[in-house]
């Protein structure tokens, strides 16, 4: 069976990986000049989808994740600051990895693999090619600018949150380094991410509708209301525009998209990779099973991963959504009893552990 992969970032890299352990031959095709410049971007991946990777994707090396046990939530507007606090005893609950180290990983892992090439795109009628030719069985979609998208995926559900995520990663102090908090302030939600014991990665999501903010307003920010860092210094300040969108339809013949192409969430709950992994790992059962009774893989694959995807995913950005639009507007509202119900609602140990479950699982609970 011969698939492809139209796009070359972590989900179609991931995605490539897994095929290749069915012994599926993937050829992944990019754009011919792509200056990937370095990043300081890092995601975070829940303890399920972790064990999924690192079985069914690649292993990752002790060095190239960082686990995180402890999650802390605080408002400003309440004197304790903390309102939720999740944990789960004996267990991680995520672990953050830097985008380059994973993409390096991936990328050095398939370049080795006798079923995978990649492919620079060099002609301008590559897309109308790719379909006529029959070369593929299956086409997948990772692009979501590209001509595919553009003519057969433009029927979405989008909303844009006039937000800006600004990303840096600071040094600072050795200290031991496994807690994750956000501070819901008047001016965004700021993720203080441990990557080390001696670095974290900030995630600041800011309203720039009426407002920009310059580099030095950004970084006293996050010194502002940075709880317990002693701080070295910051390195490169990154930034990207925060928008939600799910596709109607996740499949055209035999095209289906994916990733970011299907869904894109607001980061503040950093379930956006999680939730493309959750689809990796359907998808790859989806497969499986269809190899295991010897039938036939045709885009009847598409149909099925739809079936099953499609509802859940839209559930779920739909939470995400919502705890989005809660936060603002307690962002909005001067007084405290939206906090003050939200930290007595966590101190619930059933709701708490919901709550950690539905990070960690999705809605397969």
């Amino acid at each position: 069976m011969n698939v492809c992969i139209v796009g070359d970032g972590l989900t179609s890299l991931s995605l490539a990986k897994n095929l290749i352990k069915k012994k599926i031959n993937v050829h992944i095709y990019q754009q011919k000049k792509i200056n990937r410049q370095p990043t300081n971007r890092t995601i975070g991946i829940s303890r399920k989808n972790f064990e999924f990777f690192n079985k069914d994707i690649e292993p990752f090396k002790k060095m190239n994740a960082w686990e995180i046990n402890k999650i802390e939530i605080f408002s400003e507007k309440i004197k304790s600051g903390k309102i939720l606090n999740f944990e789960k005893k004996n267990n991680s609950l995520f672990y953050m990895i830097k985008n380059d180290q994973l993409y390096r990983l991936l990328n050095n892992k398939l370049s080795k693999s006798k079923f995978f090439k990649k492919i620079f795109i060099k002609e301008n009628n590559f897309y109308q090619k790719i379909l006529k030719d029959k070369k593929y069985d299956l086409i997948i979609n990772c692009d979501p600018f590209n001509h595919l998208a553009k003519k057969y995926f433009y029927k979405k559900i989008e909303k844009d949150y006039a937000n800006l995520a600004y990303t840096v990663i600071l040094k600072h102090e050795k200290l031991n380094n496994k807690t994750a908090s956000q501070v819901f302030t008047k001016f965004g939600p700021i993720a203080f991410l441990p990557i080390s014991n001696t670095e974290t990665s900030i995630v600041c999501s800011l309203d720039v509708k009426n407002y920009k903010y310059n580099k030095k307003e950004i970084l006293d920010l996050i010194k502002k209301y940075n709880l317990k860092l002693k701080i070295k210094k910051f390195l490169k300040l990154e930034s990207f525009k925060l928008q939600s969108a799910s596709l109607r339809n996740y499949y055209y013949k035999n095209i289906l998209m994916f990733g970011d192409s299907l869904h894109k969430i607001h980061p503040l709950a950093g379930q956006g990779f999680n939730m493309t992994i959750r689809d990796i790992n359907t998808l790859s059962d989806i497969i499986q099973n269809k190899i295991d009774l010897g039938m036939t893989l045709d885009t009847l694959i598409f149909d099925e991963f739809e079936k099953k995807s499609k509802h859940v995913n839209f559930i779920f950005s739909s939470a995400i959504d919502f705890i989005y639009e809660f936060f603002n507007f307690d962002k909005k509202n001067k007084n405290e009893s939206l906090s003050k119900v939200l930290k007595l609602l966590g101190k619930n140990k059933k709701l708490n552990s919901l709550i950690v479950k539905y990070a960690d699982n999705g809605l397969s609970i």
